[in-house]
């Protein structure tokens, strides 16, 4: 192992500090919303598509500009990237904070998206760069997964707290200090550096991937709230193509791509990126779904449900901690499959949930998924960069990271669209179960065909508010049903592509870096040098 100046140990320290602490601001908004995605609807009274929107506003410019921040900082210094991170992130909490109206709240989201898209290459960078013996950093990036699932953990409870005290517009309150601290102790300790090969920026890639993740994901999400065949969804679908297909063609014609395709003959990476978007899919969705299933259906405040999502999050953190000592040791392969199964298997168990399903119930249903997750997390981030030559490591970790980015944009898009399609369908049959007909029947379910199932919220029910709550509540869980068995389908589906395509411990491939002769690499060691290799 290499050993580090006694002059550089300092500097080092902040380095990776800083790193941390930038991407626990980054990761922090994610729980904290989802936990607070009930009291946001009935607060600002929004559709479930527009609830959708609250998390892929952020979500959305995080993965349509991760890869250029990448590259921006490689060109033109990371410390630059990362101190704009931070400051977009403290604007868009900001944004939000003061938000009265669905669009302020989107806006204020989209900045701290933009935050995160810089913050998330940028901090992996840093600590590559301030550790260069792979082994020694592997376990930096164990500690960087870990800061990230505490915010996970810390968010949602924070959040929770702050709901029942004060309202939720204050829970965007708790990045702000957090942020410009990091950005003052940035501009004194943190030493500037950028890549020993950087290209430039690629605008053509850049626009047409921007226009294909946001058109698609536009067009599922008004697709599922509406129809497939209206104007705008067949308009924006069809933007997504085109735009996908040009994003292609542009990078392979690129001297300077933002994503080289040769990425794509490392089985490692391809099997990585595939794996971390098919799983943020499933994941994320399920995420959104669970959380309104707290509120809507168990009726918990936002701290109950906080308790909960906790049960995940902290058994995500403590596995993860763990599997960065040991990944050395074992195979990803094996510890990526294992824990995708395990993740798939706990929302099989889950599908036996109901309204009064309690928390100890819940519980271990809830661990064996935050398991699972632990399991994947660490390994994953470092064999998309490990099965790569070292020049394209840092377009390797942006690139995995936005592809990731992107399931996890189409997770509450997909699963959204699924929950209100089968839950309003399912609607009248559970009304008429409950015992309620007539015109009350028939205005619940025009207005949940109109704006979803939260549209019951701001009715006048009347003496038989409890039936239709309670049908309500039925007819969600059929459209949780269906959503959970689709999330542990793609799950498994990401286990299989996972065992399948990831090499075995010692095979090689060769990768061309443009302009470069090809490089043999192992499929599962990962090369040492300084630079831009940031683990995904």
């Amino acid at each position: 192992m290499s050993q580090s100046p006694p002059s550089a140990v300092p500097r080092r320290g902040a380095t990776i500090v800083l790193a941390c602490l930038g991407v626990f601001v980054a990761y922090l908004p994610v729980t904290s919303v989802s936990v607070s995605l009930t009291a946001i609807q009935s607060a600002l009274s929004t559709t479930t598509s527009q609830l959708a929107w609250v998390s892929d506003a952020f979500v959305l410019p995080m993965a349509a500009f991760i890869l250029t921040a990448g590259v921006f900082g490689d060109v033109h210094g990371r410390r630059k990237v990362f101190v704009a991170g931070l400051l977009l992130s403290a604007g868009g909490a900001a944004t939000s904070l003061t938000a009265h109206s669905i669009g302020q709240l989107w806006t204020g989201q989209a900045l701290s998206g933009l935050g995160a898209a810089a913050l998330l290459p940028t901090t992996l960078a840093l600590i590559s760069h301030a550790v260069p013996d792979h082994r020694e950093r592997g376990k930096f990036i164990g500690v960087w997964a870990m800061c990230l699932l505490s915010a996970l953990a810390v968010g949602g409870v924070l959040a929770g707290t702050i709901v029942g005290q004060a309202g939720w517009r204050w829970i965007f309150l708790v990045p702000l200090p957090v942020a410009l601290v990091a950005v003052i102790v940035s501009v004194r300790a943190l030493p500037e550096s950028r890549a020993p090969r950087a290209g430039r920026l690629d605008w053509p890639g850049q626009i047409t991937a921007a226009l294909a993740i946001t058109a698609l994901v536009y067009g599922v999400i008004e697709g599922g709230a509406g129809s497939f065949g209206d104007t705008q969804v067949v308009v924006a679908l069809a933007v997504a193509v085109v735009s996908g297909v040009l994003f292609v063609v542009t990078e392979r014609r690129s001297a300077h791509p933002m994503l080289d395709l040769a990425l794509f003959r490392s089985p490692g990476f391809t099997a990585t990126t595939l794996v971390a978007m098919i799983m943020f899919l499933g994941m994320i969705g399920f995420f959104f779904v669970l959380s309104l299933y707290f509120g809507m259906v168990q009726r918990l405040d936002t701290l109950g449900t906080a308790w909960r999502l906790l049960v995940i999050s902290g058994a995500a953190l403590i596995v993860s901690g763990i599997a960065g000592r040991v990944m050395h040791r074992l195979s990803p392969r094996l510890m990526i499959t294992t824990g995708l199964l395990m993740v798939s298997a706990a929302m099989l168990t889950l599908l036996g949930a109901d309204a009064g399903t309690s928390f100890g119930s819940l519980s271990w249903r809830l661990l064996l998924l935050g398991l699972g997750m632990g399991l994947v997390t660490t390994p994953m981030t470092a064999t998309a960069v490990a099965s790569v030559p070292h020049p394209l490591a840092g377009m390797a970790a942006a690139g995995n990271n936005a592809f990731r980015q992107v399931g996890g944009a189409l997770g509450p898009a997909v699963l959204g669209a699924l929950l209100t399609s089968r839950a309003v369908s399912s609607l009248p049959g559970r009304l008429a179960e409950a015992g309620v007909d007539g015109a009350l029947a028939d205005q619940v379910t025009a207005a949940t065909r109109e704006a979803g199932l939260g549209a019951v919220g701001s009715m006048a029910l009347g003496p038989r508010a409890g039936q239709v709550w309670g049908a309500v509540g039925d007819a969600f869980l059929d459209g949780m049903r269906l959503c959970l068995i689709v999330s542990a389908g793609l799950t498994f589906l990401a286990a299989v592509l996972a065992f399948a395509l990831l090499p075995a411990a010692g095979r090689k491939r060769s990768v061309k870096v443009a302009g470069e002769p090809a490089a043999r690499v192992p499929g599962g060691t990962e090369r040492r040098g300084v630079g831009s290799g940031t683990p995904a």
